[in-house]
């Protein structure tokens, strides 16, 4: 079983609940309603129930809630909304980044049906758990068999004859101590169903399915319905939820904005909008305008229709030839409309489906087959009371009969032409629940369980049909290998047969990365007994600790991990999954700096690569590695509900920095700095404050004190603005900004307001008037500018209040002062605030203040620098001479994660204050850590389906005999929800003589030669080179007339003693880059040469 999880400790009284697992765990109630309660109507539905909770109180949960929004009613739909709940922001961070509070909370509130506890619906199970709804109910009345090991993270052999959901419940709990798991083990029956806001069934008889469905559909609030089966690399799933179900936010994007820069009097009337970003607005949208100025009309909030949309410019059908002209300013932004969906009951559906969601453009013709399949199966099924059997021709044909007989009743709407051997391979796969399918479709289904809890993003609309039958083996397969061995494998033998499953066991594989998909990788992985025998191995690394936002996603690592190194808790805990897996846990970045660990030999002993990076240095770095030594990459990524992967095999598709996404837009800095229009641009202008204050400046202070004489020389050698800002910062740390008490703490945090927010602006604007112009005339403070306005500090105003409070605790940690109690307690921190004597400021004439956008620094250099330096050099050795022995300072570097550490209460009130000053909207403190911190918005969902689609690839490769057309790469948005397939793109070839080479290639020289002779044998090919380099220095290039005496010599000497390279005992070879020409002179790439010298 997997690590349990601590226990929570909070208050709760267990006195109502019965039939409980383990009344040992104990959790805070998150909301109003009861789980004992929960528990007790369930039982009074005369079912056997299990349920594993933590807390209750007298309300009654059973009652479902209206689903209410703040700003979208949704009164169709059974959307869970309970009173609103403190939501843990460190443990769910990048979740509310996908979802925010309000989804969050209808999550918090929502009762879930899951019946099936196979593979897939432990699957579905564990991403609702770790997404934190309310309760979630695992039925099933079946018990685990050995079969069910290929599939299902949660049994072990111990479990084995066991009911699947009583099996489930304690180790499904272990996920997520705050949702209410429970179990029914009987027989369900349709009134239990009102229970619940969604129920999903993933082993339902087709005609038990549409009667449930009736009463789902019927309900009032309706009940979402999800009905999804996995059989061997076939899936489906189909979606109702109710007649008249509303999304309230079809993709979950951010509303598209605009800046104005002018407004036509007309009808229609014609806006055109800065050039700073294209604008995204579409045919159609709803737009409201607000900080127009002249033509304020439009600043009613009423939204207006756009048409005629261009990168910068769109109309407006409205009639302003009458209205007061436009005279400046004026933000634009979308109005996301609610959407109402009207679903089909499965009993009509299943007649007339639609459309179907496509997944693969290349099979568009397949889902109206597999639809007809599944019909089949569920037929067979009640007629011969079996699943078919794997290899059996009799069944599979009986089968096809099936589907024939199907489609011949549809009359004209019959499918054209079948294909019967996709159908066979449907039949002899149809008993087994693979893990990589049951991963994927886990992702999809928990995706669609939320929209129907929340009204977030887009329901799938109705149908979805998936195969991957080219990841079976490319040689056909014998009957007899697909026979059941009683192993823990049995279901995926009875797919890809028992050679496959060896290869899969032999395996060796490098996984780089145990966070959220590292984790998902590793369960699949053992599922599937990859290098689960003696020959195999899997290699992980990951040089990361664990945290706690980490915990609602990477499921195998629990609360009291928390510090402890990713890789080896996470080794661990999937030995618990697979005992057999050989998994050794490294703790190193796989990076030029660790080669001596991940050698020529470890390379060159691997079967696949498989990153679960989270960054693009890392991926381009593994990518160069399996290029050098031709293994295939498995590359995969999230970003919220989007997923997408890509396969990078050896010699047939092109490599992963082949192609790149181009820089993200940075603002100029002087924007940033001086001009800020949005809050961006102002959360990077706090961060970087906080930086410089907090970490850089005492950085730089213990740099002197520690080695005074030696940092001076840097300094007085350097003699530039940089240096000369960097001794004036550690001046003034030690000198008039020196703190000495928490009083001092406060004074240096008031004054800084007071600089920032008040006279920095008051400079700006006596250098830059409100009426200023440019020097072609046109208005200084022309759109995207924001003229500011100072601020006037009030001890009144809590946002003040809180800045000072931030400031001075961490003021006081950089200089290692306590901080009291008082400090605390805003009314106490006001008075201490108001005795501060604040000096008055008068604006300058002649300041400096950097407008140009393509300025890179602030600091501009003068010849007065190096005197200025020697100044500050003399002043900082009368400094130091007041200071205490020993005196050193606290460099505090930035973590997001940690709520109680005042890091985000400053950069959020840095950033607001100044947002203030612009008159740019403020934004909370969880929104300011997603921007300022950098946070990628990461969601279970997404994770699990593209390690499932990653893993279902993998099976190809350790296959060995697969074409470029068997392969597939995937850009997935369950947002919406969209899913593209498409075939890699094959490697750019280059062509020379009779030659031809790609990326892959790497040419070979060995030998030991010389200069000399390395030239002679690409002479040989009808290559001239020009040009050899060595890592970033220059061996040999024909212009120059020296580099002729080095002809003779060893290519490894001019390495070493050229170059510098060191190369390792174990290394027999170094690489060159050789620039060529052909035989007409014209430069032609040519692979890397490798030079073997021993």
């Amino acid at each position: 079983m997997l690590p349990r999880k601590r226990v929570a400790v909070g208050e709760g009284d267990n006195s109502d609940a019965t039939n409980v697992v383990d009344c040992s765990i104990v959790k805070k109630p998150r909301i109003d309603c009861s789980i004992s309660s929960f528990a007790t109507a369930i039982k009074t539905a005369n079912n056997s129930t299990v349920t594993s909770n933590s807390s209750s109180n007298s309300n009654n949960s059973g009652q479902r809630s209206s689903g209410n929004s703040d700003t979208v009613a949704v009164p169709e739909m059974a959307v869970g909304n309970g009173n609103p709940s403190d939501i843990d922001e460190d443990l769910h961070s990048r979740q509310l980044a996908v979802y925010g509070r309000e989804t969050m909370r209808r999550l918090f509130a929502s009762n879930i049906l899951i019946s099936g506890m196979q593979g897939l619906g432990a699957e579905i199970a564990k991403n609702l758990i770790l997404a934190g709804v309310k309760s979630v109910t695992l039925h099933d009345e079946g018990t685990v068999e050995l079969w069910d090991l290929s599939s299902n993270f949660i049994f072990s052999e111990d479990d084995v004859g066991k009911n699947r959901a009583l099996a489930s419940v304690q180790k499904l709990q272990e996920l997520n101590n705050a949702v209410v798991i429970s179990a029914l083990t009987d027989k369900l029956t349709k009134e239990q169903l009102s229970n619940f806001q969604a129920v999903v069934f993933t082993e339902i008889s087709l005609g038990k399915a549409i009667e449930f469905d009736d009463y789902c559909h019927t309900h009032q609030p309706p009940i979402a319905f999800i009905k999804t089966e996995v059989r061997g690399l076939f899936g489906s799933v189909f979606c109702d939820f109710g007649s008249k179900f509303t999304v309230v936010d079809v993709d979950g994007e951010e509303p598209h904005t605009g800046i104005v820069a002018s407004i036509s009097n007309g009808n229609p009337s014609f806006v055109s909008c800065v050039d700073d970003e294209r604008l995204e607005f579409q045919d159609g949208d709803l737009v409201v305008f607000s900080e127009v100025r002249g033509m304020t009309q439009l600043n009613d909030g009423k939204p207006r229709k756009v048409s005629n949309t261009r990168p910068y410019s769109f109309t407006i059908d409205e009639d302003t030839a009458k209205t007061d002209a436009y005279l400046g300013g004026g933000i634009v932004t979308q109005v996301k409309q609610p959407k109402v969906l009207h679903f089909k009951p499965l009993r009509e559906a299943i007649k007339d489906p639609g459309d179907f969601l496509l997944s693969d453009f290349s099979k568009f013709d397949r889902p109206p087959m597999l639809h007809l399949a599944f019909q089949a199966l569920d037929r067979f099924i009640h007629e011969v009371g079996r699943f078919p059997v794997a290899g059996s021709e009799e069944d599979a044909q009986r089968l096809i009969s099936m589907v024939n007989s199907i489609n011949d009743s549809l009359g004209d709407g019959r499918v054209e032409e079948l294909d019967n051997e996709v159908l066979k391979h449907f039949a002899f796969g149809s008993k087994a629940v693979l893990n990589p399918m049951a991963a994927m479709f886990g992702g999809i289904v928990g995706q669609e369980v939320m929209k129907a809890c929340s009204g977030k993003f887009h329901p799938l609309f109705q149908f979805l049909y998936f195969d991957s039958v080219e990841s079976l083996p490319s040689a056909a397969l014998d009957p007899n290998d697909l026979k059941p061995l009683n192993s823990r494998y049995d279901a995926q033998i009875s797919v890809f047969g028992s050679k496959l499953q060896k290869k899969l066991e032999e395996a060796k594989l490098f996984v780089v990365g145990s966070g959220a998909l590292g984790c998902e990788f590793l369960k699949n992985l053992a599922l599937m007994g990859v290098s689960c025998n003696s020959k195999g191995k899997l290699t992980l690394t990951d040089d990361d600790v664990i945290e706690k936002s980490n915990l609602s996603r990477q499921f195998l690592f629990r609360d009291w991990n928390i510090g402890q190194a990713k890789s080896t808790v996470a080794a661990s805990a999937v030995s618990l999954i697979n005992p057999r897996l050989h998994v050794e846990a490294l703790q190193n970045r796989a990076s030029p700096e660790t080669e001596s660990v991940f050698n020529d030999s470890f390379w060159e002993n691997l079967n696949v690569v498989v990153n679960a990076l989270d960054n693009v240095n890392a991926r381009m770095y593994m990518d160069q590695r399996c290029i050098y030594f031709q293994k295939p990459l498995l590359e995969s990524g999230t970003l919220g509900a989007k997923c997408n992967t890509q396969m990078v095999i050896p010699h047939l598709t092109e490599n992963y920095g082949a192609s790149r996404d181009p820089p993200e837009k940075q603002a100029p800095m002087c924007t940033v700095h001086s001009f800020p229009h949005n809050i961006d641009h102002c959360l990077t202008w706090a961060r970087s404050e906080f930086e410089g204050w907090l970490e850089k400046t005492p950085a730089e202070v213990n740099a002197y004190l520690s080695s005074p004489n030696e940092y001076s020389s840097a300094m007085i050698s350097a003699g530039d603005a940089q240096a000369r800002d960097n001794l004036e910062r550690v001046m003034e740390c030690l000198d008039k900004d020196r703190c000495e008490t928490f009083q001092d703490c406060i004074a240096w945090a008031r004054i800084k307001f007071e600089d920032y927010f008040v006279n920095r602006v008051k400079q700006l604007i006596f250098t830059f008037p409100e009426d200023s112009a440019t020097s072609t005339g046109t208005p200084f403070w022309s759109a995207p500018k924001r003229f500011p306005r100072p601020l006037q500090f009030s001890s009144d105003d809590p946002s003040h209040v809180y800045f000072i409070m931030a400031a001075s605790i961490l003021r006081a940690e950089m200089f290692g002062i306590l901080t009291p109690d008082w400090a605390k307690n805003p009314s106490k921190l006001a008075d201490a605030i108001d005795r501060v004597i604040v000096p008055d400021f008068e604006p300058k004439k002649g300041v400096n203040i950097v407008t140009d956008v393509n300025a890179t620094t602030l600091s501009s250099s003068s010849i007065d620098d190096a005197a200025v330096i020697e100044n500050l050099i003399t002043r900082l050795k009368d400094c130091c001479k007041k200071l205490s022995s020993g005196f050193k300072m606290n460099p505090i570097q930035f973590e997001k994660d940690d709520d109680t550490n005042y890091h985000m209460d400053l950069i959020a009130g840095l950033a607001n204050m100044r947002a203030r000053n612009y008159s740019i909207p403020e934004v909370d403190k969880l929104k300011a850590k997603f921007i300022a911190g950098r946070i990628i918005p990461a969601i279970a969902t997404s994770t699990a389906m593209a390690t499932g689609l990653v893993c279902l690839e993998l099976y190809k490769v350790l296959d060995g005999s697969h074409k470029l057309e068997d392969y597939r790469n995937t850009f997935a948005n369950l947002a919406l929800p969209l899913f593209s397939m498409a075939e890699p793109v094959p490697p750019k070839v280059i062509k020379h003589r009779d030659m031809k080479w790609t990326v892959w290639d790497r040419w070979i020289l060995r030998g030991n030669p010389t200069l000399r002779e390395l030239l002679q044998w690409l002479q040989g090919k009808g290559l001239s080179a020009y040009s050899i380099s060595c890592g970033t220095c220059l061996l040999y290039n024909s212009m120059f007339p020296r580099h002729k005496d080095r002809m003779d010599r060893k290519m490894v000497d001019l390495a070493t003693e050229v170059a510098k390279m060191e190369i390792p005992s174990y290394r027999s070879h170094f690489d060159v880059v050789v620039a060529c020409e052909d035989e007409e002179g014209d430069d032609i790439d040519i692979p890397q040469v490798s030079i073997y010298f021993r």
